[in-house]
């Protein structure tokens, strides 16, 4: 069913919200993991622009993704990882694309009206962008 499973990350505590649930579904399907993390920060943004070295927060997101490439690893689910840079909804939605993913599993925050419009575009545009369908548990407040 599910072959093929973006799982987005934000190196947070939001994470959890999204980690065991798609360890509970990718496992007996056989699916495998893409688990992304997209660098926000002023030099990530910027870093093909300005020809930025890797900032220490990437260096931060790489070893995170890899840590948690590790984890499902460990339960025999096989997971690949991809940090990428610039604006997250943009970058998600073409990695999606290029990667013919069958499922996009991420957390939200279920923010209220102004942060909703703010914080909540990712999601927003993920869902309204791709005929892929789109998990999303409600991370804990």
């Amino acid at each position: 069913m599910y072959k093929k499973i973006l799982v987005t990350l934000e190196n947070s505590r939001t994470d959890e919200a999204i980690l065991r649930p798609i360890g509970l579904l990718a496992k007996p399907l056989g699916s495998s993991l893409l688990l992304v993390h997209v660098a926000a920060g002023w030099m990530a943004r910027h870093r093909d622009r300005l020809n930025l070295a890797e900032s220490e927060e990437m260096r931060v997101d790489r070893a995170y993704l890899e840590a948690v490439r590790e984890r499902f690893a460990a339960a025999g689910i096989p997971a690949e990882t991809q940090l990428l840079w610039g604006e997250p909804a943009d970058e998600i939605v073409k990695l999606a694309e290029a990667t013919g993913v069958d499922l996009i599993a991420m957390s939200t925050h279920c923010h209220r009206f102004l942060a909703h419009l703010v914080y909540g575009s990712t999601a927003n545009k993920m869902r309204h962008t791709l005929a892929i369908p789109v998990l999303q548990p409600k991370a804990p407040a």
